[in-house]
């Protein structure tokens, strides 16, 4: 509550939250009208590890994957793949490698690269791409893990650019154990690929795929989304022809992230737009996992002064570290040079006043 006066006042301070430049593919959010960062409290750690996907499993602590380094441990050599154990609250927390270099718990053996972490079910899985660069869009395999990220173990479940012209998937992620879910099924966001190309994907498409909780191994079970039907609800198919995208951005996409925030009983996405590695970062809202969505914040070159250099390519919220109004936060984040490392600062959103958002009338 204290760190929530500080950024009142600051907010009250600074100029009144802008609405959405022309550039966002959305309007504004009818619940938020912008975002505060507090770079007092921003933190780097894990040097020359990039990427940093955070779940939060059923133990109570976060597990994140990393790429191309050597992790909070360190070692001689980097890795392709690693995974890290973060314990403790957003003010107090400690951080350990489970698979990685030889100062690790264990040491990493799979060559790829993950922006997709989630505790299910006790259990954590991971899709996985082949490696760096355009490798990144050729297939995502799922990997399973349920000795806490020591051990990883491909399943029959893969996608493919050539044959489902999906890649850099993320998960939706519900809280602890994916306890918050809004039903039985584990969700997926894909970004739609159109060029095999390492650089951002024109138009920008999200799809989304969903999966039984306890068939997360079993290819025949995914489900595509494919679009509303007359009365507004979402219609499944197993065909991946019938894939209509959740959400677009004509001005490119890359990499994202997405959370349900229970405190704001709203839906949040983080995206990577317009151009790879400039901090173009864009921040969505929507009541339900397919939209409609809403711009919170809408970035050409994060942030806005020079607490960090302007190269962020991937964001995501931890779901442990939000208020229990949802309002307070801890954005974790990644890029190149100096932000080539675990990255988190402290923020909050900023509501509406009651009479124009929907939730406090």
């Amino acid at each position: 509550m204290i760190y929530r006066i500080f950024l009142s006042l600051a907010a009250a301070l600074a100029a009144a939250p802008e609405p959405a430049p022309p550039a966002a593919p959305y309007p504004p959010s009818p619940v938020l009208s912008g975002v505060r960062f507090d770079f007092t409290t921003h933190v780097r750690r894990a040097i020359d590890s990039d990427n940093w996907a955070v779940t939060w499993a059923a133990d109570g602590n976060q597990y994140a994957t990393w790429g191309d380094g050597r992790g909070f441990d360190g070692g001689r050599t980097k890795k392709s793949l690693g995974y890290s154990r973060i314990e403790g609250n957003a003010d107090d927390w400690t951080a350990r490698d489970t698979y990685g270099s030889e100062k690790a718990e264990a040491t990493a053996t799979i060559q790829g690269k993950s922006y997709a972490i989630i505790g299910v079910n006790g259990a954590l899985y991971s899709f996985v791409s082949p490696g760096s660069d355009a490798k990144n869009l050729e297939s995502a395999r799922l990997y399973k893990s349920t000795d806490g990220a020591h051990r990883w173990t491909p399943t029959p479940v893969v996608f493919t650019a050539a044959k489902h012209h999906l890649a850099l998937p993320c998960f939706l992620q519900f809280g602890k154990d994916d306890a918050g879910a809004r039903d039985g099924y584990v969700y997926v966001y894909w970004l739609r690929v159109r060029a095999m190309s390492w650089e951002v994907q024109r138009p920008g498409e999200i799809m989304l795929t969903r999966v039984p909780r306890g068939a997360m191994e079993d290819s025949s079970r995914y489900e595509y989304f494919a679009g509303l039907d007359g009365a507004g609800e979402p219609r499944w198919s197993a065909d991946p022809g019938a894939m209509r995208a959740v959400f677009v951005d004509t001005n490119g996409l890359m990499r994202s992230s997405a959370n349900y925030d229970a405190g704001l009983a709203r839906y949040l996405m983080v995206t990577n737009h317009t151009a790879r590695n400039a901090g173009n970062v864009g921040i969505f809202d929507a009541p339900e996992p397919w939209g409609p969505w809403t711009t919170v914040a809408y970035y050409r070159g994060w942030p806005g002064g020079a607490e960090v250099p302007r190269n962020t390519f991937y964001g995501n919220f931890s779901s442990k570290w939000f208020s229990d109004d949802g309002l307070d936060f801890v954005f974790v984040f990644t890029g190149k040079n100096a932000n080539d490392s675990w990255n988190s600062v402290r923020g909050a959103f900023v509501r509406r006043s009651p009479g124009t958002d929907p939730l406090r009338r």
